[in-house]
């Protein structure tokens, strides 16, 4: 698995758990071995402007996901598909004023913002009700698997 983590936030994050974290839910999900991510983590004028050109939408936001190749989870059984998972782009600044809000680490919300990008570039989404649970489950039960295999 080729995971590339790029810091250009100005805050200071875990490149190496954020590497880890990424291979441990790519794992998880049964991504090829040889599948590609980058995960980039950007100030809030980069986010802020991503998120305008692609998402039409206007500020600062937490995390945005790009997929590439539309990889989808393996199955069991199956031999998963090779390619480019795609690029995540991380905004550590917006992920400290939500981990305040939330009452957890910033370390603790990066972790989920990561999970939670991961899990849209495998095709998961939350617009609808049961997409919401379904995701919101998936990504709850990876990080409490992260957590204790973590400590």
């Amino acid at each position: 698995m080729s995971i590339e983590i790029i810091d250009e936030s100005g805050h200071e994050i875990d490149v190496a758990k954020l590497s880890r974290l990424a291979r441990f839910v790519m794992d998880r999900m049964r991504v090829h071995p040889l599948a590609e991510l980058c995960v980039k983590a950007v100030d809030e004028a980069t986010i802020a402007e991503l998120n305008q050109r692609w998402m039409d939408k206007e500020g600062p936001t937490d995390v945005l996901a790009f997929p590439m190749d539309e990889l989808r989870p393996g199955l069991v059984g199956e031999e998963p598909e090779e390619g480019v998972l795609g690029d995540l782009m991380l905004c550590p600044a917006v992920a400290a004023r939500q981990a305040e809000t939330a009452g957890h680490s910033e370390s603790a919300e990066i972790e989920l913002l990561t999970v939670h990008g991961i899990l849209h570039l495998l095709g998961y989404d939350h617009a609808e009700p049961e997409e919401h649970r379904e995701m919101f489950g998936l990504q709850a039960q990876l990080l409490e698997q992260w957590r204790a295999e973590a400590t």
